[in-house]
C-alpha cells in the first residue's frame, strides 16, 4: 500500500495518540533499569537483586497486559488506556511525593509500573482495527515504535538522577505522561469496526488454538529480547566494562534506538516480503548477534556492534510478528495482543532476571547470553514447522491481501 493511500485508510490522529501512548508508557515502564545503579548505591543489593529489581515492572507488565486485552475488547481500547494511565500517574505521584525508603517499596513500585508496559495491549488493537489487512505491519509498526521511550530512559534516566537523584526523576517524569493522558484523551478514537464484547469464555477459546502458542512464543523471543536488554544494559555496561552511569545510559540508549527505529520498517518489510520471511531471516541474525556479545566481551566497541545488531533483528521482528497477528486472529485481536504481550513480557522477566543470576553465580554474563541465543534457534525451527500449513491455509492468497 503506497503512503496517500495508507494515510487515508485509518485515521492518523489515533495512530499517533497510539504511538504517543506507547511511547510515553514505555519510558516510565523500564525506568527502574536506568535508575538500578543509583538504586542499587543506596540500597546495597547483590547482582541478581539488581536484575530481579529491573524484571519486577517487566514481569507485572505481562501479567496486565493480558487483563487490558480483556477490558480492550469489553470496553473498548481507548477508555482501557485511559484507565491504565490513570493507575502509573497514581503511583509514581505517590512514590515521589512519599519516597522510597526501603526495597520492597521499590518492588511494590515496580508492580505498578507494569500497567504502564501493559499499554502494549491497549495501544496496538487501538491502530490496528482502523487498517486494512495489507497496511497492519506499517500501522502496527509505527503503533509499535513508541518502544522508543525506552531510549529516553535510558538516555536521561542516569543523567537526571546523578544531578538531582533518582526518587526525583520519578517526579519528573509525571510531567510528560499527564501531557500524554490529555493528548490522547482529545485525539484518540475508536474505530467503528471495532467487534461487539464477547463473554470471558469465548476470549479463552484463543489458547485452544496452536497458533496462539507459536505467536506467544515467537514475541517472548523478540520482544522479550528488546525488553529485556532495554532493562539490563545500563547495569551491564557499568558491570562489564566499568563506565560511570551516565555513560552507561548513553550506550543502552543506541542500542535500544536501533531496535526502536527498525520496528516499522520490520513491519513494512513483512507487508512487502511476508511476515515468515522476515522472522526467518531476523530470528538467524538475532542468533549470531548474541553469540557475538559473548565473545566480544572484552571490547566495547565490538560489545556495541552486536548489541546494535541484535537489537536491530529484535526491532524488526516485533513488527513483522504483528505483521502476521491480525490476518489470523482479526476478531479477537484484542486478546490475542494481550496474551502475546504476555509472552512478551515474560521473555524479558526471563532475559533480565538470567543475566543478573548469571553475573552472581558465575562472575559472568556469558550464560544469559547463550541460552537466549538458543532460543532464537528455536524460534526458527519453530517458524519453518509452520510456514507450510500457515501460507496454505489463513495464509493463502484467497483469504488475504496481505504477504505471508
Amino acid at each position: 500500500m503506497q503512503l496517500k493511500a495508507f494515510l487515508k485508510a485509518g485515521h492518523p490522529p489515533t495512530l499517533f495518540s497510539a504511538f504517543l501512548y506507547f511511547d510515553v508508557s514505555f519510558m516510565v515502564w523500564v525506568i527502574l533499569g536506568p535508575l538500578g545503579l543509583f538504586i542499587a548505591r543506596d540500597f546495597g543489593i547483590s547482582p541478581a537483586q539488581k536484575g530481579f529489581m529491573v524484571a519486577i515492572p517487566v514481569l507485572s507488565g505481562a501479567v496486565f497486559r493480558f487483563f487490558m486485552g480483556l477490558l480492550v475488547d469489553r470496553i473498548g481500547a481507548k477508555r482501557a488506556g485511559q484507565i491504565g494511565q490513570i493507575i502509573v500517574i497514581a503511583a509514581l505521584a505517590k512514590a515521589y511525593f512519599i519516597g522510597l525508603s526501603t526495597l520492597p517499596q521499590v518492588y511494590a513500585l515496580g508492580i505498578f509500573l507494569g500497567v504502564a508496559g501493559a499499554s502494549f495491549a491497549v495501544a496496538l488493537p487501538l491502530a490496528s482495527r482502523w487498517y486494512p489487512p495489507e497496511a497492519q505491519g506499517l500501522a502496527l509498526g509505527i503503533a509499535g515504535a513508541g518502544n522508543s521511550g525506552t531510549v529516553f530512559s535510558a538516555l536521561f534516566g542516569p543523567l537526571l538522577a546523578t544531578h538531582f537523584g533518582w526518587n526525583a526523576v520519578l517526579g519528573m517524569v509525571l510531567i510528560p505522561l499527564v501531557i500524554t493522558f490529555i493528548t490522547y484523551s482529545i485525539l484518540a478514537k475508536d474505530s467503528p469496526d471495532t467487534p461487539p464484547p464477547k463473554r470471558i469464555a469465548q476470549y479463552l477459546s484463543v489458547l485452544r488454538d496452536v497458533d496462539t502458542w507459536w505467536f506467544m512464543f515467537f514475541y517472548l523471543v523478540t520482544f522479550g529480547g528488546f525488553v529485556g536488554l532495554a532493562s539490563s544494559l545500563v547495569i551491564y555496561f557499568n558491570s562489564q566494562f566499568h563506565v560511570n552511569p551516565v555513560t552507561a545510559g548513553y550506550l543502552t540508549s543506541a542500542c535500544v534506538l536501533a531496535g526502536s527505529l527498525f520496528r516499522p520498517v520490520g513491519g513494512r518489510l513483512a507487508d512487502r516480503v511476508g511476515g515468515i520471511r522476515s522472522l526467518q531471516f531476523m530470528y538467524a541474525l538475532l542468533a549470531v548477534g548474541m553469540c557475538g556479545v559473548v565473545f566480544a566481551s572484552g571490547s566495547i566497541v565490538l560489545s556495541m556492534f552486536f548489541f546494535i545488531l541484535s537489537m536491530m533483528c529484535l526491532g524488526m521482528g516485533n513488527g513483522a510478528v504483528f505483521q502476521l497477528i491480525p490476518q489470523r486472529f482479526r476478531g479477537e485481536i484484542g486478546v490475542l495482543t494481550g496474551l502475546v504481550g504476555m509472552a512478551g513480557g515474560v521473555g524479558g522477566f526471563y532475559l533480565a532476571t538470567s543475566l543478573g543470576l548469571s553475573k552472581q553465580w558465575t562472575g559472568e554474563y556469558r550464560s544469559g547470553f547463550l541460552i537466549f541465543a538458543g532460543m532464537g534457534i528455536l524460534a526458527l525451527a519453530g517458524l519453518w514447522s509452520v510456514k507450510k500449513r500457515w501460507r496454505s491455509t489463513w495464509g493463502s492468497p484467497l483469504v488475504t491481501a496481505a504477504r505471508v
